[in-house]
């Protein structure tokens, strides 16, 4: 009988990041959480959505080189590099999202790095929610569209070593991007076996806060909507995922958490509940993705691309012909 291809991961939730705090009092936070995990037997370390400094989008800059602080040039950094070194001394791969800029160009961005700290893979977020300028009428800013470019990467998929196991197809996506299932999709193509994804989402919803006659987005809705999407997204593309996010009060905004570990049947294996820094961990047998995708998603037999064309051509949702009675 074959041996199962088991991978154990953990979602390393973060407590709250303050705008004051420096990076190297985050990325110590990491590595306890790295050394915690390597305790554990822990193969692959999942770290939030921009986890080296506060959500700084909420944080508005008239200049917007004036943001270039929360900003990395390159990886691995003189701050962040004692991230690597662990990963090296503890044998651990890890998934890690900060702020990039390329030059001129600024990216929400993420990376798997190895155990040797070799950096595998790269993802800038596709997806950017929020808005460009200054809104009064908000409590919180939320100026994503500010300070990122759209991700240019696509949605890649790698395979590659991870603990025991010679190859792993793993894939990347960033917070808002788990909501889109196109995004989870275009993974699935690739016979993704295991998604990462940081995120930091607010409890309370702003842009209905902000509406006149908008729909209450209650504080349990928002945690119900994010797992449901990612428990969607596992199921209906035969993966395991790793969503880790930040919690607490973060700079006077509430990060909801709930940071989640789904296997391909779509259930939740592991959930954070703390508000503060938390591991969660799980074994992942990368084998159950096969019932899926040889079953009800074996996309060669049951996809139809030629009834998806509106996916890809139309941007904007158009109203349909009307019915006239005669």
């Amino acid at each position: 009988m074959p041996m199962s291809r088991i991978l154990t991961v953990a979602a390393a939730q973060l407590g709250p990041i303050q705008a004051a705090e420096p990076r190297t009092s985050a990325v110590a936070r990491m590595v306890r959480l790295m050394e915690r995990a390597h305790r554990r037997g822990v193969e692959l370390v999942v770290f939030p959505e921009l986890a080296l400094t506060t959500f700084f989008p909420r944080h508005y800059h008239e200049d917007i080189a004036e943001a270039d602080l929360w900003f990395e040039p390159s990886m691995p950094s003189i701050e962040t590099a004692p991230l690597f070194d662990a990963a090296r001394r503890f044998g651990i791969g890890f998934h890690l999202g900060y702020a990039e800029r390329a030059g001129t160009r600024r990216f929400n961005t993420a990376i798997l790095v190895a155990p040797s700290g070799e950096i595998v893979l790269k993802y800038r977020k596709v997806h950017l929610p929020g808005h460009a300028e200054f809104d009064p009428a908000r409590r919180v800013q939320h100026l994503e569209k500010r300070y990122f470019e759209v991700g240019d990467l696509g949605f890649p998929v790698i395979e590659a070593p991870m603990g025991t196991l010679d190859g792993i197809n793993m894939g990347m996506m960033i917070c808002n991007d788990r909501r889109w299932p196109e995004a989870w999709r275009v993974l699935g193509l690739q016979s993704v076996e295991l998604v990462m994804l940081g995120y930091n989402t607010p409890t309370t919803n702003q842009d209905a806060a902000t509406q006149a006659g908008a729909a209450f987005e209650a504080p349990h809705l928002r945690v119900f909507h994010s797992h449901l999407s990612v428990q969607a997204g596992a199921y209906q593309n035969a993966t395991f995922a790793v969503a880790t996010a930040k919690t607490g009060i973060e700079d006077g905004c509430e990060l909801f958490g709930h940071s989640i570990i789904v296997n391909p049947q779509g259930e939740i294996v592991a959930q954070a509940t703390g508000r503060g820094d938390e591991l969660i961990t799980a074994d992942c047998d990368l084998d159950q993705c096969r019932l899926g995708r040889t079953s009800i998603f074996d996309f060669a037999r049951h996809r139809r691309p030629e009834a998806y064309e509106r996916i890809i051509d139309q941007v904007g949702a158009i109203s349909p012909p009307r019915f006239i009675p005669r």
